[in-house]
């Protein structure tokens, strides 16, 4: 049997996967990672980690196994809290919990464990692994979990072979309900547990205000685009064409200025805000609700639509610089100037939707079948066959 060290966050999902693998025969140690240590940004007065590596204690306690912390908030500030920073900034959307899993989980944390003389990590992710031969040797395939409504293969779309070698998902063949019965019958004291909203490995994070720690207020216009204006009369639906200039048409974001539109209100900061977003912008009087559908951090100004069908939340594609594109599995990689239909997503838990991608020199251009709400620079759009995460990507 293996040595593995587990990510016990303090939740009810790795304290299960710590004691599967415990059932398994293997030799566990639990691991708690302490990544943040300023508590001025969380929702109350209580200090989540402190809480949550004291649950991670009595789980580790209750199975028998050995316990301990290790501080990566060196780590975690530099690769993701001042990437975030930097990011919002600029007004992009990032996903600080798919380069959790990149840059620290299966990096950092891996690199620690590996020190210890552990044959893998494990966490708490409702994936799947499966090894597989291929003509070019073994292959790891990282696939869906069994659970539907928490399948989670999205926040590992930037994993690589080397990781994936290296990891175990215990959790990952059983439903959010099965994980808390088996936690349940074996008295663990995450068992009732509620899943945490915040951060990774942060805690109970307010983003606004965690933001205004580098990112200050400065007030903006909100200026809103109706719906029939004719910044849309030439946006047409895509056909699947590998014309490049159907590609960079159907893949490129509308530019707004304020004359564009009419003012409606103002905001405290664009960094703050991302498209799609309605909370926060307290702009009454309309029929329906308002939506950022564009940010300029440069201007300071956020462009606005009535309604979530408003025209400019509805992209036909995307574009993935060439720097940014990530392979899961290198053996299915496109060559330059091939095309594929894959299943796609730009968010987590977001229904898979069909499109297509074309490899050109430049990057990765992305037409889906249908148009897609609330596409945001810097978020990862990730590309699946059926149920098997294949690569991913930063969109421009």
């Amino acid at each position: 049997m293996a040595k593995v060290v587990v990510g016990l966050s303090g939740g009810v999902d790795s304290s299960v996967a710590a004691y599967l693998l415990q059932e398994q025969g293997h030799e566990v140690i639990g691991m708690f990672m302490k990544n943040w240590h300023d508590t001025s940004v969380t929702i109350s007065d209580e200090c989540p980690w402190i809480d949550d590596s004291n649950d991670a204690i009595m789980v580790a306690e209750s199975l028998g196994i050995p316990f301990q912390t290790i501080d990566l908030s060196e780590e975690y500030k530099k690769r993701i809290v001042d990437y975030m920073f930097a990011e919002y900034e600029a007004g992009r959307t990032p996903n600080p919990d798919v380069l959790c899993n990149r840059e620290i989980k299966f990096d950092v944390f891996l690199n620690a464990a590996v020190q210890l003389g552990a044959d893998y990590v494990a966490t708490g992710h409702y994936c799947r692994k499966e090894e597989i031969d291929t003509a070019e040797g073994k292959v790891y395939r990282l696939l869906a979990g069994k659970d539907g409504n928490k399948d989670q293969s999205y926040f590992l779309c930037q994993v690589t072979q080397k990781q994936l070698s290296k990891a175990l998902f215990p959790i990952g063949h059983l439903t959010k309900p099965e994980v808390r019965e088996i936690a349940a019958k074996m008295g663990l004291a995450t068992a009732t547990k509620k899943d945490s909203q915040g951060l990774c490995f942060i805690g109970k994070v307010r983003l606004p205000e965690f933001l205004q720690q580098q990112l200050k207020p400065k007030t903006g216009n909100i200026i809103e685009i109706a719906a029939d204006s004719s910044l849309y009369n030439n946006i047409e639906t895509p056909r699947y064409s590998s014309g490049d200039e159907d590609l960079q048409a159907f893949t490129r974001a509308i530019k707004y200025q304020e004359t564009d539109g009419k003012k409606v209100g103002e905001h405290s900061g664009a960094h703050y805000f991302t498209i799609g977003q309605r909370k926060g912008l307290n702009v009454g009087g309309k029929a329906e609700g308002m939506f950022v559908i564009a940010t300029d951090t440069i201007t300071n100004t956020i462009y606005v639509g009535m309604g979530d069908q408003h025209s400019g939340l509805l992209r036909n594609g995307l574009f993935v610089p060439q720097a940014d594109v990530h392979w899961i599995r290198e053996d299915l990689k496109l060559a330059r100037g091939e095309e594929k239909d894959f299943l796609l997503r730009i968010r987590y838990r977001q229904t898979l939707a069909n499109g297509r991608l074309y490899q050109r020199e430049e990057g990765i251009y992305i037409l889906f079948e249908k148009p897609t709400k609330a596409i945001a620079a810097g978020q990862f759009a990730a590309w699946y066959l059926e149920d098997e995460s294949i690569g991913s990507g930063v969109i421009s």
